[in-house]
């Protein structure tokens, strides 16, 4: 069975793609200040989650790239959509692999996040990194507002089924 978190998080990824479906390519790069557009958010995220789940957790880096384009205070930009569509579905496969046997031990096992001097647990960061999603996830939908989109996702999708309460005595 799957961490609780681990469900969380996989809820908040499958609202974020949600919340983007109809988005063309030149809508993605359009950006209104002092936001950054669509795309450098499915590439900033990119970046979080192979930054936690592949550098922190197993020094892999598929794509170092991200690390200068897209980490917290990286110069904005409009990158290509797909592009990074193909970036955030390798990673999330690849951190898949180990989010899927994420258990409550191994998120209390503590790592050091590059540019901090404490130290941080894993489950932290992946409340952190869900939390960023929905960040996120709202940021997108003012900018589709802002593109004058209607018809848009109102309220989080279908929680009940998808990334129900589960007791804390599940693994």
């Amino acid at each position: 069975m799957r961490h609780p978190l681990v469900t969380q998080l996989r809820f908040a990824r499958s609202e974020f793609r949600r919340g983007l479906e109809g988005v063309s390519e030149a809508e993605a790069r359009m950006r209104f200040l002092p936001m950054n557009c669509i795309s450098w958010n499915v590439g900033h995220l990119s970046w979080q989650e192979q930054r936690y789940w592949l550098t922190l957790a197993h020094a892999d880096t598929p794509y170092p790239e991200l690390n200068e384009r897209f980490a917290f205070g990286a110069p904005a930009s409009t990158p290509d959509l797909d592009e990074m569509w193909r970036c955030w579905n390798e990673v999330s496969v690849r951190a898949d692999r180990w989010l899927d046997t994420a258990t409550t031990e191994m998120l209390a096992g503590e790592v050091v996040v590059p540019g901090r001097q404490d130290t941080r647990t894993l489950g932290s960061l992946l409340l952190r990194l869900t939390y960023h999603y929905w960040y996120h996830t709202g940021e997108n939908a003012a900018i589709r507002q802002q593109l004058g989109h209607t018809g848009l996702p109102d309220f989080v999708g279908n929680l009940d089924t998808e990334a129900p309460y589960q007791p804390e005595s599940a693994p």
